[in-house]
């Protein structure tokens, strides 16, 4: 039986480098075909388990590149998108806005058009061959703007971003909208809480404390430390991520969310209560902790009410809070440690 070809666009990421072994190694009728620029955020490091896989392909290259992808959806008759790919760190968005809306939206759209020109004859039709075939889209709880101490986003949730990154995210969400009321194609977004787990880049807040903990440099927070976020594990997002694909509702959106409140203050007390137990220096590492200056324009909170999932696909987050950070802490020790050791 010929295999699905299914593209994974920023599979080198964070998200997309838990996704695809996860992936692999669930489904044998797929094969996977990871599109990614290899900007920074992309490393090929996190996907060594399956570069051998003969499931798998890499293609080096730029969602914005046209030619490219129509070059792709040609050679492997590419019959379903998951979209990882987009520039998402907050503090780059506001230093550079431009590139953001080059990727998360342009970049969106060309994938939109190519595959809607190669899957469908007309608005409503899809060719024969490609019935059934889906474009997923992830993105992100930060569309919503910022919630107060209490409340919940759902999927009814106005937009209303408060960053070039959230504002590009924002756009992308309706693109891939219109070209289901527009053109019955067959589409499913999902907006996710803020992920932790492996293989993030070192930029993001958890590996960025773990990495400034071990080598003795100050821990950041920004403001006075008591902005919210739903942590969601990485393996739960996956799991979500799967069965959005296989089972959601086509023009529907999903939030995904793990009820799992903390403080950028908690989240840094918990690292460094933990590094003091199994990693410890002379002082607790509570002390490197230091307060700086506001990023402009800091959402407050935000959470997620994840009741459309659970109840429609029967999803729910499965990894504590507490079994997640232990994981994810003790993957940065081995990475970091290794690190220091090399030097």
């Amino acid at each position: 039986m010929k295999k699905k070809s299914l593209l994974i666009t920023g599979g080198a990421g964070f998200i997309g480098s838990n996704f695809i072994p996860f992936f692999l190694e669930k489904y044998n009728d797929y094969h996977l075909i990871n599109l990614d620029a290899l900007t920074y955020a992309g490393d090929l490091e996190n996907l060594k388990e399956v570069e051998k896989n003969l499931n798998y392909s890499f293609v080096k290259g730029d969602i914005r590149d046209q030619e490219l992808l129509f070059h792709l959806f040609q050679k492997y008759e590419i019959n379903g998108v998951i979209h990882f790919a987009a520039e998402s760190h907050v503090d780059n968005s506001i230093k550079n806005p431009t590139i953001f809306a080059e990727t998360n939206i342009i970049g969106t759209l060309n994938l939109l058009e190519i595959a809607r020109n190669h899957w469908m004859e007309q608005p409503f039709v899809y060719k024969e061959q490609y019935v059934g075939a889906r474009f997923y889209h992830i993105s992100t709880d930060e569309v919503y703007g910022s919630l107060g101490s209490t409340g919940f986003f759902t999927e009814q949730t106005p937009y209303a971003p408060n960053s070039p990154y959230s504002a590009s995210k924002t756009s992308s969400d309706m693109l891939v909208r219109s070209y289901f009321h527009t053109y019955g194609m067959n589409v499913v977004t999902s907006n996710c809480s803020n992920n932790f787990g492996p293989k993030q880049h070192d930029e993001k807040l958890i590996p960025k404390l773990i990495n400034n903990a071990i080598n003795g440099r100050q821990l950041p927070i920004y403001g006075d430390g008591k902005n919210i976020r739903d942590w969601l594990f990485v393996e739960d997002h996956c799991r979500a991520i799967d069965l959005v694909f296989h089972e959601g509702k086509a023009g529907e959106t999903y939030l995904i969310g793990a009820h799992n409140e903390r403080t950028t203050i908690e989240i840094t007390e918990y690292i460094c209560e933990y590094l003091d137990k199994v990693f410890p220096k002379s002082k607790s590492y509570k002390e490197q902790m230091q307060f700086i200056k506001d990023r402009p324009g800091h959402d407050f909170r935000y959470a997620i009410d994840a009741s459309k999932i659970e109840k429609e696909l029967g999803w729910k987050a499965e990894i504590s809070f507490e079994v997640g950070m232990v994981n994810t802490i003790n993957w940065y020790i081995r990475k970091y440690s290794k690190m220091v050791e090399e030097l």
